[in-house]
């Protein structure tokens, strides 16, 4: 049983699967007349945010409670962090509370990893973004939107073709989900300046581009990534609006993709830079889906993880009464 989800790399191919499959029950039990499931009554999730998040945290907060989990929301501004307590300190004040599962947002990648493996808490570990490493929830959740909007994929993304454009560099979402689309033998191929591609690019499991418009109209799925300027201490490219002209989804790019293909965006979007208004609310967009299905997914892994089967081993069988139980996979 994996107590934790740090990395993409903690699950595999069937893992991955089971958790978008227990989030499709869970959507199935949202549209009917139970809302609320009981599963983790009496188990305490805290949202341990050492950076700014607005989706993410409320993301998490809304699937616990939905769990009937209690919530905790810690925020590092205003708290005794800012005042210098260390991880070590609060995540041993979180283990007093009897906190069951931490979800951890930290600037510096490696730090969910730090805090699972301290030995200073007992509580499952859920990475929600560290530094420019990973953010596997948001990878899980847009894998399971493409399956949603191709339901022919279902279980295998053998002839899916993904573009990831934008700020490879600072990514933590591209880093999970070339990790998770290539994992379901999607062919994944990264758009950016080559001021922005991670060094060592060339090992990944990718095809590299320059050049969005050589690509645009070949792809099923465009996920367009935001400029992360608040990591950026160096000029990458000339100026805003020459990145906008050679990276950004305008609607001249939108007419080009094929009828079928879908726009994504993790969010936050800075319209007018890396998309225009006209792509964000066109009908090609499942940006609000990915949000909606952000709650769905987490539920899931905190399902799998404190209230069900784990992340390996079991598959959940979730009935509409609410009631769950577990059944040999």
């Amino acid at each position: 049983m994996k107590k934790h989800l740090l990395s993409i790399d903690d699950l595999n191919a069937q893992e991955v699967i089971e958790i978008l499959d227990t989030a499709f029950q869970l959507a199935n039990i949202s549209d009917g007349a139970t809302k609320k499931l009981p599963t983790l009554r009496g188990r305490t999730v805290v949202n341990l945010f050492f950076e700014d998040s607005t989706r993410t945290r409320i993301s998490f907060e809304s699937a616990a409670k939905r769990l009937s989990a209690d919530v905790i929301n810690f925020n590092a501004k205003g708290s005794s962090v800012s005042k210098g307590e260390s991880l070590k300190d609060t995540a041993q004040t979180l283990q007093a509370m009897g906190a069951d599962a931490v979800v951890i947002r930290h600037n510096a990648s490696g730090a969910a990893q730090r805090l699972a493996d301290s030995g200073w808490i007992s509580a499952s570990v859920i990475n929600a973004g560290d530094g420019t490493h990973e953010h596997p929830t948001q990878a899980l959740l847009d894998a399971y939107t493409i399956r949603e909007k191709f339901p022919e994929f279902k279980s295998d993304f053998s002839g899916l073709h993904v573009a990831i454009v934008g700020d490879i560099l600072h990514s933590r979402v591209a880093r999970s989900n070339v990790l998770l689309l290539t994992k379901l033998g999607a062919k994944v191929t990264l758009v950016s300046p080559p001021t922005l591609m991670p060094v060592g690019i060339s090992a990944w499991p990718v095809e590299i581009s320059y050049d969005l418009d050589e690509v645009i109209g070949a792809v099923d799925v465009l996920m367009v990534l935001r400029l992360q300027s608040e990591r950026m201490a160096a000029s990458y490219f000339p100026t805003e609006r020459e990145y906008s002209r050679g990276y950004g989804l305008d609607k001249l790019r939108l007419d080009s993709l094929k009828k079928s293909a879908i726009v994504m965006h993790p969010g936050p979007m800075i319209r007018g830079l890396e998309i225009s208004a006209e792509s964000a609310d066109s009908h090609r967009s499942v940006v609000l889906n990915q949000v909606a299905n952000g709650v769905l997914v987490r539920m899931a892994v905190l399902y799998q993880l404190l209230g069900g089967a784990a992340l390996g081993g079991t598959s959940a069988q979730i009935d509409k009464s609410g009631d769950s139980r577990e059944v040999s996979a």
